[in-house]
């Protein structure tokens, strides 16, 4: 009977990763049309952002020729299609490299923003959630509550500025604007692209403080707002959780209200995992702004640069692997929740 069940579960375990895997395949295929079809919307000139305004009739027409411009679109879509799946994102006009190039040495500015804001916001937003709703509508509740609304509701550029305009200008708690000092910038070893590995690493423990100055400060910001949505998400969750009939009874039974509350998060967990990812997921793709207002050299500043520079190649290749990792991070969440949902591990038995 148990070799039974678990045969049962392994093929509703391939059911779900083969469902999951067309899923992840026809999303992302989605993906790169649309990418695509933004890129000749757009009323900028591919051709002219390579040779620039001054350009004669035969150079044009060379050059859009090599670019396959005078194919029919579909055809377009298909050359796209192959090159992208080669790695091949083109060369970006701005600096002259190819985009998949830029990507690596921007992209690792970005994770660490996203993990370190995501961090803290896991960090202060669950127990912020748990708390207020363990004691709903009392005071501390409500001082929760219009933390994470605050939160919601302070644009992140505006916050940026007054930040360091307090804690960099007034204070000089920490680092102004930028990954690094001008001055760790071309003594850091760099091998993986990420400076705090790359500084552990090599024991340059001067580059390290001198990078988490920096980083507190756009981190905290990004944090504060995943708190804010974290904590409203684990509020609502808990309450939902705390008003079942297993509550109740376990409450009869004589069972401690820590254990109680432990019992009941232990069942948000699926959906935390969900939030908490594409929380990670819309800082990889959310953080532009914070990135332009602090000038750290990740993925969205790059890719602010080089729409007004009008080179398509880079906006789209950055934009296309944002998307990819979005895709891949909600897909991956929502596998990786059921395997902590309850209700999951009842169904496929």
């Amino acid at each position: 009977m148990s070799n039974t069940l678990n045969l049962k579960r392994i093929g509703t375990y391939f059911r779900i990763a083969g469902d999951q895997t067309l899923t992840l395949l026809i999303t992302v295929l989605g993906l790169l049309l649309i990418t695509f079809l933004i890129g000749r919307v757009i009323p900028i000139d591919p051709v002219l952002a390579i040779t620039g305004d001054r350009v004669s009739p035969e150079v044009y027409a060379k050059v859009r020729d090599e670019l396959g411009l005078d194919l029919p679109l579909w055809q377009q879509f298909l050359n796209y299609l192959g090159n992208v799946l080669h790695g091949d994102f083109g060369t970006s006009v701005l600096t002259s490299q190819t985009v998949l190039h830029d990507i690596a040495i921007y992209f690792p500015a970005t994770i660490e923003l996203a993990v370190a804001g995501t961090f803290i916001g896991v960090i202060f937003g669950i127990p912020m959630g748990i708390v207020s709703a363990v004691y709903k509508n009392s005071w501390l509740d409500q001082v929760i509550r219009v933390i994470s609304l605050v939160g919601y509701s302070i644009p992140i550029f505006w916050l940026g500025l007054v930040g360091l305009l307090i804690f960099y200008v007034k204070l000089g708690w920490v680092a102004g604007v930028g990954r690094l000092d001008v001055a760790y910038e071309y003594i850091i070893e760099r091998e993986t692209g990420f400076i705090m590995l790359d500084a552990i690493i090599h024991g340059q423990w001067d580059i390290l403080s001198n990078f988490l100055s920096h980083l507190i400060l756009p981190a905290s910001l990004l944090g504060y707002l995943s708190m804010a949505y974290i904590a409203r998400m684990t509020r609502s969750f808990m309450l939902e959780q705390l008003s079942q009939e297993y509550i109740t009874t376990a409450r009869v039974k004589g069972l401690s209200e820590f254990r109680v509350i432990l019992h009941a998060f232990k069942n948000t967990l699926a959906q935390l995992i969900t939030v908490v990812s594409l929380t990670f997921a819309h800082l990889l793709e959310g953080a532009v702004l914070t990135e332009t207002v602090f000038a750290w050299p990740g993925i969205g500043l790059y890719i602010t640069n080089s729409l007004f520079s009008a080179d398509m190649n880079a906006v789209l290749g950055g934009t296309t692997i944002i998307g990819i990792c979005f895709v891949v991070i909600n897909i991956s969440s929502d596998a990786l929740g059921r395997f902590f949902d309850p209700r999951f591990s009842r169904s496929s038995t």
